[in-house]
């Protein structure tokens, strides 16, 4: 229904000044196709034509009377103009300190609009802006006003941004006079004296530690006043935890200068030193290096500072990470979230924003070229990953390595793969410091007032190369030749307040020769240390979870409490009829013939789990439901649509229990959940993949942060990984979760490797991680879990299994009574081929002469439990190992020499599988079926 005439013209009062810019721009996209504008643009374009511009009325300076229609068409010429030079003024911009570059000026010139700067002159500046100082003024004073503020040494992109609350504060933020910051000379001396402090220390390694790696931040100094700035912005804000993430650009100089790590510790990393004994208390400034360590400019570090204006102690934390650049982001994302949940009551975490705030500095060739950035900036306003706004800066040195940006991206700025994601974005001259701070203070108040991501784009350059021993002269001859001539920003911002008169050489020289003698000094401190030539590598804590008393079993009474509990909701809530009648069979699970399978035994563990007071944080893929609709922790009602959690409702639980859908993504989700862990080790947190193969999408954060992490850092982590596993047929991408990779590198205890048979299993292994979440014993846990067999009458436990049973490493097939003398054979395996073969022995008669043990728990391996089985067997002729997996995947590889080592009588353990394939498994079902039938026949067919 197209809107009168009448009612167009007044909803177009509401847009004058910048607004009606944007307006019109809206306009004529609607014009060229209706569906380039959202639906309130559609409903107020409806039935409009430029007319209904034209007809505003505008007041015209008395003394140059014009005729209106002429009037009419220049003002709104001129309101074009303005919104052009909001959108495209950052082509023209001077945001390249080098100054190798043409700006682009034919978007902002008056003629392109048909206007002469009589014709603005003729107009009143209230036409194109609503700035206060513009008052008496013409729209051609508006205009050049307008072109000073986005042409200059800082320039916004927000055009994408279409919230028209974000953009008038952003306009009015940007181009009100009245909010520009005014330094006080104290405030600049301090700029200064922290780009003397920034310069100095870089200069000082570079000639004290010779041809050392370092990665510079020169060209980018200005990113150390800009953090500063940020965080005492979020500190008098309400945060009392900041965290960042980085690579190794300038990692060393934000470690020092913005955590305030002792420069002793940072010298005595270069020349080797025993730094212990260069200060005081250690653990006092939060360093924590596991027992292989990592390079200096990895390393992260804890502290506690007094920042802001109101003096008050806040963490800082700045992410241990590898060398994969940008994979950290959504570590810290989790270390935020964490930080900002509150637990301790149950339902979800309540959320306070305000409470911390992540700060990712990115390089200007890993932003656009990192596949995991755009995964992270997705997070970024879901529900389950939200941080209320994170504080982006491109370290733009402009160069990747050697690679210029016309080889490594296909857009203008790195920066513009943000805009999909409607975050504002700031491109400064990293050689202007004030301004500078000013898109600091921009990007720290948007992010408090709309909880929104927001982007600085600190543009400079790098003055080596990509490290300290490279020659860039080689690669990058002309940059190198602009960068050899061009002078530091401490100098440039030294020169203009020396020409200001804001101070005098004396007093310059004075910061200079305190910072260089803080160096020396320290310096000194470190070369008086003896050099520690020892090169003996730590040794790992000798971690044994065996040795610990761990209760895990629960009380039969409490059980049956609990499962009556997760059966009740409110009595108009509507659960979908088909899935209330399969929920309400859960009501005989404890009765005498009852059983409980996998998805009961899951929350009955996740129900005592809360009892006991640990919170439990739940993600993945369609894990509300589960991939396998098993699950249901998260009912709807069917007709409202609403949702209902049972395990928010449980009468013992005091801690949060969330549960949230992931997107479809892995890397940026495992990375989100490891950092959540790690920052709230108190907490269960378990991300499940939706097949266990997909988690490969994720292999950087297996790698190099969750296996490693506690060997190179001290960073612990019992993050649990659900992984969904099992050969039924369905093909190379929906059966392996790569087991063989995460036994690869397991090692020292990193972690659990498991893949279990049955729901009380399952139960015990969830408590068990749970009640190791406080401990030193604690590791992340890596389940192979189930498909089919989620409903397998085989898998299902007793009640008395929960309440009398424990977590058992390797579980025997027949339990009863027999002649043990009469085993022959011994079969091991793992997970679902173990229930395929329980399936074919039924209660063992006529297998009187073999014996199956499973390997519930095959990392860390079970010796003792398993020297103790083969005892048992002393007539033992044939020891195999089966598996589903190709042989060169699965177990195979690793359980094989351990097997070997506990045979006492010569014997060698066999393989009994699929052959060494390329591909996981075959994609046809019936030749799955020919395969697997013929592995469990060579298995249970007793050798002549």
């Amino acid at each position: 229904m197209n809107r009168p005439a009448q009612e167009n013209q007044l909803n177009l009062k509401d847009f004058l000044g910048p607004n009606l810019g944007y307006l019109i721009d809206q306009f004529e996209k609607f014009k060229q196709d209706p569906l380039l504008v959202n639906d309130e643009m559609r409903e107020l374009f409806s039935g409009m034509t430029e007319s209904d511009f034209l007809d505003l009325q505008t007041a015209v300076p008395k003394n140059e009377p014009l005729q209106q229609t002429v009037v009419n068409e220049k003002m709104y010429s001129a309101i074009l103009l303005a919104d052009q030079i909001r959108t495209y003024g950052h082509l023209a911009a001077n945001i390249r300190p080098l100054g190798d570059y043409q700006p682009d000026r034919t978007h902002i010139e008056p003629a392109a609009f048909g206007l002469t700067d009589d014709d603005l002159r003729k107009l009143p500046a209230s036409v194109v802006s609503k700035d206060a100082s513009l008052a008496n003024k013409t729209a051609y004073d508006a205009i050049e006003y307008l072109k000073q503020v986005y042409t200059g040494t800082i320039t916004y992109e927000f055009d994408h941004v279409h919230d028209m609350k974000e953009r008038n504060w952003l306009i009015e933020r940007i181009e009100n006079r009245s909010q520009q910051p005014n330094f006080s000379r104290e405030k600049k001396l301090k700029i200064l004296n922290r780009l003397t402090e920034v310069e100095e220390f870089e200069k000082f390694l570079h000639k004290t530690y010779v041809g050392q790696k370092r990665f510079s931040i020169e060209g980018l100094d200005i990113m150390v006043p800009i953090i500063d700035e940020i965080v005492s912005e979020a500190v008098n804000n309400g945060a009392d935890t900041i965290n960042i993430g980085m690579a190794h650009r300038g990692r060393l100089n934000v470690l020092a200068h913005v955590l305030s790590k002792p420069y002793e510790m940072i010298f005595a990393e270069f020349q080797h030193a025993p730094n212990k004994d260069l200060v005081p208390s250690e653990g006092s400034t939060g360093i924590n290096f596991g027992w292989t360590g990592d390079v200096k400019y990895h390393l992260g570090l804890n502290r506690e500072l007094i920042k802001g204006d109101n003096k008050k102690s806040v963490k800082i934390t700045l992410a241990n990470n590898p060398s994969h650049l940008e994979f950290v982001g959504p570590v810290v994302e989790g270390y935020t979230r964490a930080a900002q949940d509150q637990r301790k009551k149950a339902g979800y975490p309540d959320e306070n924003h305000n409470s911390a705030l992540a700060l990712l500095i990115h390089g200007d060739a890993a932003f656009p070229g990192e596949g995991i950035v755009a995964e992270t900036l997705n997070l970024s306003r879901l529900h389950g990953f939200r941080t209320g706004g994170t504080i982006h800066i491109i370290a733009n040195n402009r160069i990747g390595f050697t690679t210029e940006s016309y080889d490594s991206r296909s857009t203008r700025y790195s920066s513009d793969l943000a805009k999909g994601f409607e975050i504002p974005i700031i491109h400064v001259n990293a050689d202007d410091p004030e301004t500078c701070i000013n898109a600091a203070l921009i990007a720290a108040e948007y992010r408090t007032l709309f909880h929104k991501d927001i982007l600085i784009d600190l543009i400079g350059y790098r003055r080596f190369g990509h490290n300290e021993m490279d020659e860039p002269m080689t690669t990058n001859p002309k940059t190198y030749m602009l960068v050899q001539k061009h002078p530091t920003v401490k100098e440039i911002y030294r020169k203009n307040l020396l020409s200001a008169g804001i101070t005098n050489e004396q007093e310059v020289n004075g910061l200079q020769a305190a910072v260089i003698e803080r160096l020396q000094a320290a310096h000194k401190q470190v070369a008086a240390v003896k050099k520690d030539n020892k090169l003996d590598l730590p040794e790992p804590p000798n971690f044994n979870c065996n040795k610990l008393s761990i209760e895990t079993s629960v009380p039969l009474e409490s059980l049956k409490k609990l499962n009556e509990e997760l059966l009740q909701w409110p009595e108009n809530f509507h659960v979908f009829s088909k899935l209330a009648k399969i929920l309400k069979r859960r009501t005989t699970a404890f009765d005498e013939k009852g059983t409980i399978d996998w998805a009961l035994a899951e929350s009955l563990a996740f129900g005592s789990i809360l009892s006991d007071g640990t919170p439990i944080r739940f993600t993945g893929q369609d894990t509300e439901r589960g991939t396998f609709a098993h699950r249901n922790l998260v009912l709807h009602d069917e007709q409202t649509g609403e949702t209902f959690l049972p395990l928010h409702n449980i009468s013992s639980s005091n801690a949060s229990f969330a549960i949230y859908n992931s997107p479809l993504t892995e890397a940026a989700v495992v990375g989100f959940e490891y950092g959540y862990n790690v920052f709230s080790p108190e907490t269960l947190v378990i991300w499940e993949a939706q097949f266990g193969d997909f988690a490969n999408a994720a292999q950087v954060m297996f790698d190099q942060f969750i296996s490693a992490g506690r060997a190179k850092w001290g960073q612990k982590s019992g993050l649990v990984m659900l992984l969904p596993h099992g050969y039924e047929g369905q093909g190379p991408e929906h059966s392996s979760a790569r087991p063989e990779r995460f036994l690869q590198m397991a090692a020292e205890k990193n972690w659990t490797v498991a893949n279990v048979t049955s729901a009380a299993q399952y139960f015990h292994l969830l408590r068990r991680q749970a009640a190791l979440l406080n401990k030193e014993e604690v590791k992340p846990l890596v389940l192979m879990s189930p498909k089919s067999l989620l409903r397998n009458p085989l898998v299902a436990s007793t009640g008395m299994e929960l309440s009398n049973g424990k977590f058992e490493s390797v579980l025997e097939q027949f339990k009863s009574e027999r002649d043990n003398s009469k085993v022959e054979r011994l079969v091991l395996c793992s997970g679902k081929i173990a229930i395929d073969l329980a399936q074919q022995v039924g209660n063992g008669d006529g297998y009187e002469w073999l014996q199956i043990m499973r390997l519930e728990e095959i990392y860390p391996f079970p010796t003792n439990q398993l020297t103790k089985l083969f005892a048992k067997y002393p007539n033992v002729k044939e020891v195999y190992w089966l598996q589903e997996e190709p042989k060169n995947m699965g177990a195979w590889t690793f359980v094989e020499p351990r097997i070997n080592r506990l045979i006492t009588n010569g014997i060698k353990v066999e393989y009994i599988g699929r052959r060494r394939r390329s591909s996981p498994s075959e994609g046809e079902p019936n030749i799955h079926k020919s395969i697997q039938s013929k592995i469990l026949t060579i298995s249970l067919t007793r050798s002549v």
